[in-house]
């Protein structure tokens, strides 16, 4: 697998958090460093990676920001979780691993396209959850909503914890691969999210739209009704686009009912 390569970094390596920089581009940073040592064979398929807070004070950064570093490079296959004994290289892939287009990053009318990806894949999701999920699970999903309120009234923007809401969802499914198709689109939904989250705290309508919708959703699932669950999570992502809309982020709808800055096709 081909692997984007870092600047050679010495044992010690030099802390990546240099001046504010924002906890999203320090991610990448050490994402791509711990990558790069994978490549140039430092870490081998088998070894053991430091732990989190060990890898936090040779790279200057916090555990927050290794914690999302390392479910990046997860994501992508590189890296494996055992229970009880920590993460470690993954064997080489026999397959590419997926990527999209790093334009996808690049502006506010590719946010919309990854709203579309995630409206196909957190319906059915949300559906098949509110089926399989266990008491434990859904406990779970209710404590990742409990967090985003308590993260706004922080005074944070709260992707974080509506990131790990999503994936409390996907967790309840039962089927894992749903967790690690949503840390791969993390890296896209991520930049949406920061759009989307930011328009909606200028709204208090906004914000208490999202809130609604969110416990339309956990209803659902606790509830263990598919067809609703299905419909909310849909749901709470075309509004989320619509308000993207009417905050003036997007351009709105054409008269034919389609965004002007949708991908055609």
């Amino acid at each position: 697998m081909t692997m984007v390569a870092a600047t050679p970094v010495p044992a010690a390596a030099a802390p990546l958090a240099e001046g504010r920089l924002a906890r999203q581009t320090l991610a990448d940073r050490l994402a791509e460093r711990l990558s790069a040592q994978m490549e140039r064979g430092e870490l081998k398929p088998g070894d053991r990676l430091p732990t989190e807070a060990a890898l936090a004070a040779e790279h200057g950064v916090s555990r927050s920001v290794v914690r999302e570093a390392v479910h990046r490079i997860k994501s992508r296959g590189l890296l494996v979780s055992r229970q009880g004994s920590g993460v470690f290289v993954a064997p080489p892939l026999e397959h590419h691993a997926l990527a999209f287009d790093p334009a996808v990053l690049a502006s506010v009318p590719a946010v919309v396209q990854v709203v579309e990806i995630r409206r196909v894949l957190e319906g059915g999701m949300a559906a098949l959850a509110a089926q399989r999920a266990t008491r434990s699970q859904l406990g779970g999903v209710r404590r990742a909503l409990a967090a985003i309120d308590t993260a706004v009234l922080a005074g944070r923007d709260g992707v974080d914890e509506d990131l790990a809401f999503h994936r409390a969802i996907a967790e309840a499914t039962g089927n894992p691969q749903f967790g690690l198709l949503l840390g791969f689109l993390e890296q896209y939904l991520r930049a949406g999210m920061r759009i989307t989250r930011g328009n909606e705290a200028r709204r208090q309508d906004f914000t208490e739209a999202v809130r609604k919708e969110h416990r339309a959703i956990v209803d659902a699932l606790l509830a263990r009704d598919p067809a609703a669950a299905r419909r909310a999570a849909t749901s709470h992502l075309v509004r989320g686009e619509r308000r993207l809309e009417r905050g003036g982020m997007i351009p709105p709808a054409s008269p034919s009912g389609r965004s002007r800055t949708r991908a055609r096709g």
